[in-house]
């Protein structure tokens, strides 16, 4: 009940900021929401239209209340670049975000359990170093400049994979063929997302392998005779998982943050290409509507990271 409390006041935080930011800023507030070049080519109506809307002139407490009202109807706002709804726009480039972040996260976080088991098992040989070495390395460098490389490498120089984009225009392709062109597309920037982001699953997952190794019930797993790989999974591994489903909550809102990155460089329609395009229009309202949509999903992640970490270790539940 605690962490539901904790998250609404979050929730009603980023409804607050979002709602407070253009009206902070100097001048008109529709000409904060909007922007100089979008008053001046607006029509009068569409202009008293937009008032009335946001209820601009009245108090602040009645514009909240219109804010909220409109967030209710599921009602954004209207940009005037794309002439359309913010939601329908937000709403079209959301699952591309997803299954771009869902992709890398899930790779990064099972890849990193497994080899963090593994190192951690193995603490202080060969294959410890070398892979602490690599990963390090890897994850070392930001998330952008992986995408580059491997942009400049297996897109520009040998030509396997796309440049841009999600799917191939006009290629009219359906079925099996649709799936796997979306694919060919999402390899080189959900690799960018991977690689950029394992290190952290990686290290926790083979630091909290060394610490569970050294508890009572793992010599007596060994001393009952059990196989390696049974006490190095069943036993080691799974209480090594606590911290890193933790870890992946904080994780995925960083995550969300290199994606939008990661996607202006592979130009790939997201939500971080739409914010792209909207700070070069200035549409204001398209990026308050990324900014709660990207808060409110990461808010919810965390919120079901709770849930399950409850799941994982039922001592949680009595610890209050």
């Amino acid at each position: 009940m605690r962490n539901v409390i904790t998250y609404v006041i979050a929730f009603l935080f980023i409804l607050t900021l979002n709602f407070l930011l253009p009206r902070m800023l100097p001048g008109d507030p529709l000409m904060a929401i909007y922007g100089n070049e979008a008053l001046i080519a607006m029509t009068p109506e569409l202009k008293a239209h937009l008032v009335e809307r946001f209820a601009l002139d009245q108090p602040l407490w009645q514009q909240f209340g219109a804010y909220l009202l409109a967030l209710v109807q599921g009602d954004l706002g209207h940009s005037y670049y794309y002439n359309s709804p913010v939601s329908s726009i937000v709403l079209g480039r959301l699952p591309w975000t997803l299954l771009l972040v869902g992709t890398a996260l899930i790779i990064s976080t099972l890849s990193g359990i497994v080899l963090g088991i593994e190192s951690g098992w193995r603490r202080g040989s060969r294959r410890d170093k070398s892979l602490l070495t690599s990963l390090m390395a890897v994850s070392g460098f930001p998330d952008f400049f992986l995408g580059i490389l491997l942009l400049i490498g297996f897109s520009v120089t040998w030509k396997i994979f796309p440049l841009s984009g999600a799917i191939t225009p006009y290629s009219g392709l359906s079925g099996a063929a649709l799936v796997l062109d979306v694919l060919h597309h999402l390899f080189l920037p959900a690799t960018a997302l991977t690689l950029s982001y394992i290190g952290a699953s990686y290290l926790l997952t083979r630091n909290t392998m060394v610490t569970v190794l050294k508890n009572p019930y793992i010599l007596m797993a060994k001393a009952k005779g059990l196989p390696d790989r049974v006490v190095r999974y069943q036993h080691a591994g799974r209480n090594a998982l606590l911290p890193v489903i933790t870890q992946t909550g904080i994780q995925l809102g960083r995550m969300v943050t290199g994606a939008l990155f990661v996607e202006i460089v592979f130009a790939y329609p997201g939500l971080g290409y739409l914010t792209y395009e909207a700070l070069l229009a200035r549409d204001y309202p398209v990026l308050q509507g990324v900014l709660l949509i990207v808060a409110v999903s990461v808010l919810i992640a965390n919120f079901l990271v709770d849930l399950s970490y409850s799941k994982l270790d039922p001592r949680i539940r009595y610890a209050h």
